[in-house]
């Protein structure tokens, strides 16, 4: 019993800083351009030696 009050409270923190890094990471704009992200790994941005 007295692990569940050590456990329980320190569940419930991780839960609550997990959520406060998602809802930050929402109102930094971390999720606005998602098909950006996919599509700029296949442009060849190599500059030729002229």
């Amino acid at each position: 019993m007295t692990g569940l009050a050590f456990l329980i409270p320190i569940a419930l923190g991780m839960g609550l800083l997990g959520l406060v890094a998602f809802l930050w990471s929402m109102k930094d704009g971390q999720y606005d351009d998602l098909e950006g992200a996919a599509n700029r790994i296949l442009i060849d941005e190599e500059e030729e030696d002229a």
